[in-house]
């Protein structure tokens, strides 16, 4: 089968692979769509994978066409990419993205860039009629927004802010949109991805690097400030910007991955002192019996909560490669999510 074959950084190739051989507790899936998510860039040209060759892409779903059960061929589903090791603390609590010997699909085992995938029965989300695959692909994305969000703890009437308007900060707009939240400030860095979000019905978008979100936020609270804020971006300015707009005894949910080092001002930290902030960490999502990000995921799916197609803006066979990677790594057009499509 063909596939895109990570032989080391930036050696990213469009070859021949074996076919999977699944094991009993797995089933084959015919791969339909496969999101390329925004830490694939620096997987493929600059950190690497755990080992080479990787087959990368953790944002997938895909039709089962082999499985001990046979009710399950035919079905689409999408998949939870973390394989947890079942056996510490953390997974006998569910809390598998904690878990301290896990693997994952697409950078510590061949992924979802291939026509074809074995994956484990259990980390199956199936997908309710009505739901493409181009959507529950995005079911990664999804459960991260909604899991963040949760986080965060904002609700009806409630102001927010969202800091980086990609993929996963749109998610969390239109999750906070439906969940009542009454101000839902987007800001990002550049026009034409403040635009984007306008145009998706997000008024108080705006670009942090020509105005003042804390100015913004002042004005839509009356000088409350915002109830949460989430920053989405793993860098310094930002993740200060949401300390000062986050009212007194706010919550700031910290959820981009870092590019570099993170700093705090003497300003900043006292802000976190004098306002009381909640602080928060958020990686991953839930995906046990208690908590599931992923069911509520393909829930607001189903039920046309949420409008994942208007997010993706490029779509590319797996033989345009360079083309979608060129994209995303040089930058050379405003682009939201990127997909494969099989």
């Amino acid at each position: 089968m063909k596939a895109l074959n990570l032989h080391g950084i930036g050696d990213l190739r469009y070859e021949d692979v074996p076919m999977p051989r699944r094991s009993d507790d797995e089933v084959l899936m015919k791969i339909r769509a496969v999101g390329i998510c925004g830490s694939d860039i620096p997987r493929v040209f600059k950190k690497g994978t755990y080992h080479f060759p990787t087959v990368i892409g953790h944002e997938f779903a895909g039709e089962i066409v082999e499985a001990e059960d046979a009710s399950l061929i035919g079905r689409g589903a999408s998949v939870f990419p973390l394989l947890p090791c079942g056996k510490c603390e953390a997974c006998r609590t569910e809390h598998y993205a904690q878990c301290s010997c896990y693997d994952y699909y697409g950078s510590r085992r061949d992924g979802a860039m291939a026509e074809y995938l074995a994956v484990k029965r259990e980390n199956l989300c199936m997908m309710p009629e009505g739901v493409s695959y181009e959507e529950a692909a995005m079911c990664e994305p999804t459960a991260v927004a909604i899991h963040a969000f949760r986080k965060s703890g904002a609700g009806i009437g409630d102001t927010i802010l969202i800091y980086g308007i990609g993929t996963i900060g749109l998610i969390l707009a239109q999750w906070a949109r439906t969940a009542g939240v009454r101000n839902i400030v987007l800001v990002g860095r550049t026009d034409d991805k403040v635009e984007f979000a306008k145009k998706l019905g997000f008024p108080l978008a705006m670009n942090g690097k020509e105005e003042s979100p804390e100015k913004l936020v002042q004005r839509v609270t009356d000088g409350r400030g915002a109830d949460a804020c989430i920053e989405g971006t793993g860098e310094s300015e930002p993740w200060e910007a949401c300390i000062r707009c986050a009212r007194n005894y706010g919550t700031v949910v910290s959820m981009g991955n870092p590019v570099g080092e993170m700093g705090l001002s003497k300003d900043g930290y006292w802000k976190i002192l004098r306002k009381e902030l909640r602080i928060v960490g958020t990686w991953n999502s839930s995906f046990g019996r208690k908590e599931n990000d992923w069911l509520e995921a393909v829930r607001a799916m189903r039920d046309q909560r949420l409008d994942l197609q208007s997010l993706i803006t490029h779509r590319f066979f797996l033989a345009e490669y360079k083309e979608a990677f060129s994209l995303m790594h040089g930058r050379r057009e405003m682009y939201c999510k990127v997909m494969f499509v099989m």
